[in-house]
């Protein structure tokens, strides 16, 4: 049966004339309230008022306009039971066939920083949800739609089914539907539940499926991916994402995006193997971050913080790479990469910029934590007023000391990483003892062929004993940067003074695991 009657009913009115436009011309009757009905009459629609429709005024400062029988009835009431159009008819309850509604924006009021509770219980909507269940419960007779990105799709199948809908479509936006208000739900939850004990009570979350991914850790693993990363991130080529590409992405787009100057970096398996930086040619950048360790690269990940240019792509393309990732692709330079046809080049978008603030949510047996990202590296401000040994650092050391902290936050603790200003040259990660760490970059760094005279060390955390810090003298360091904080700072602290190095207690660790 062709749609005859609409109800509409929007917060988000994006692309909301043009639909109403399209379901006039079909012959569809409009119904709406308040801002929804003055935006439509402004585009000269005929609009039926709700409150004309049901015969009963708007309440409470618009609060009930929407909770009525003609209304939920008109919605709910089945069309092929003879005893519902029989008690519909004896009612005055004419079919709604179509309703369009989104909901009051609670997450975008939650989101402001001087929100206050009375505002969000405001952006509570009541309405809304309870007018989208109503029909998406009744889909087999009833469309419903709260995303403006399916208007196209209603209006191209009514056009094609003599003004009505597939059973198909409208059991795909019904399921649209319950996620959305059970998102809707737990936003709501998490924000009250937050307010009154300052920790969130409750922790909801419902996502929609984004991709099914090639597998997990191992091809037997199956894994699926759930939520929105293809808004922050694009797939331009390649094969399909696994498991471990998306934990790469994060971390390589994560790394990337703490340095301002140009800046390249390749990481294996989440960890950074080598980090440069160059302010006129990203191929140098490129360069120094490859010096650092020749043999992790192959099969890992690159990013960079601008546009990838042809010459740079021309180097990479000279070893084995899995992902390359980047704000933007220069033409030239993906038609060069495009002759890899395994090789995924992933853009990322700008809202990656804005969300980096959200959660990190890990599984633990019997339910998961969800922590603070830790996107900033700590202790950076005034640096001259932390040193704690007698010589202070240099200018150079200041500088190659600030590159250094903002590389070894990425690295999996117990994480060692000697660098000069705007390169790698030395990094140890993940190992049980500090000093091992040390050891390791120091002998990456000699196979390698760099030399660590003159280098900076940075620890994400304290040096509990005097060895580790040693090792690094003994490699030639200068320069240490670490958090301090151990029983033993300072046995640390004259090893320093004895070997004239300079050093700095940020203060604040950055453990990864």
């Amino acid at each position: 049966m062709p749609i005859t009657r609409a109800l509409l009913s929007v917060s988000d009115k994006s692309g909301l004339t043009e639909f109403a436009q399209e379901l006039s011309a079909l012959g569809v009757e409009l119904l709406s309230t308040g801002g929804t009905a003055k935006a439509l009459r402004e585009a000269g629609l005929t609009v039926i008022d709700v409150s004309e429709f049901t015969g009963a005024p708007e309440l409470f400062d618009g609060r009930v306009k929407t909770l009525h029988p003609k209304v939920h009835g008109g919605l709910l009431h089945r069309r092929d039971d003879k005893e519902h159009i029989s008690q519909a008819k004896k009612n005055d309850i004419p079919p709604i066939d179509l309703v369009v509604v989104n909901l009051y924006p609670f997450e975008e009021t939650i989101a402001k920083p001087d929100v206050t509770l009375d505002q969000a219980i405001e952006n509570i909507d009541i309405g809304g949800p309870s007018m989208l269940r109503s029909a998406a419960k009744n889909h087999s007779h009833v469309t419903v739609v709260t995303d403006p990105a399916d208007y196209d799709r209603v209006i191209a199948e009514m056009k094609e089914n003599n003004g009505d809908t597939t059973k198909g479509l409208r059991e795909q936006l019904a399921v649209k539907v319950f996620l959305r208000t059970s998102q809707y739900d737990s936003a709501i939850t998490n924000f009250l539940g937050q307010c009154r004990t300052g920790t969130c009570s409750n922790f909801s979350l419902n996502l929609p499926l984004d991709q099914e991914l090639r597998y997990g850790d191992n091809p037997h693993q199956k894994c699926n991916l759930y939520g929105d990363f293809s808004k922050f991130f694009t797939q331009l080529q390649g094969k399909e994402l696994s498991y471990t590409n998306i934990l790469d992405i994060e971390a390589a787009a994560d790394l990337i995006l703490d340095f301002v100057r140009p800046t390249v970096a390749i990481l294996k398996h989440t960890n950074p193997c080598g980090v440069g930086q160059d302010d006129l040619d990203l191929r140098d950048a490129w360069q120094k971050a490859f010096e650092t360790d020749r043999q992790a690269p192959f099969g890992g990940v690159i990013a960079c913080n601008r546009p990838l240019t042809v010459e740079l792509a021309r180097v990479i393309s000279e070893i084995f790479t899995d992902v390359i990732i980047a704000p933007e692709f220069e033409s030239d330079a993906r038609a060069l990469l495009q002759k890899k046809k395994n090789l995924r080049l992933m853009k990322m978008n700008d809202g990656y910029l804005t969300e980096k603030k959200s959660s990190v949510i890990r599984s633990c047996p019997g339910g998961i934590m969800v922590m603070d990202r830790d996107h900033t590296a700590l202790g950076l401000d005034k640096l001259e007023t932390k040193v704690v040994t007698k010589r202070p650092p240099t200018e150079e050391e200041m500088r190659a000391m600030r590159f250094g902290w903002r590389i070894v936050k990425h690295i999996k603790s117990n994480a060692i990483c000697y660098t000069t200003t705007d390169r790698t040259l030395g990094l140890g990660a993940g190992q049980m003892s500090r000093v091992d760490s040390s050891r390791i970059a120091v002998w990456k760094a000699k196979e390698a062929g760099l030399d660590l005279k003159g280098s900076i060390v940075a620890s994400d955390a304290m040096f509990p004993f005097a060895d580790g810090l040693q090792s690094a003298i003994d490699a030639g360091a200068t320069a240490c940067i670490q958090p301090g904080g151990s029983i033993r700072d300072e046995e640390v602290i004259a090893a320093a003074d004895a070997a004239g190095m300079a050093m700095i207690f940020t203060g604040h660790r950055h453990f990864r695991h």
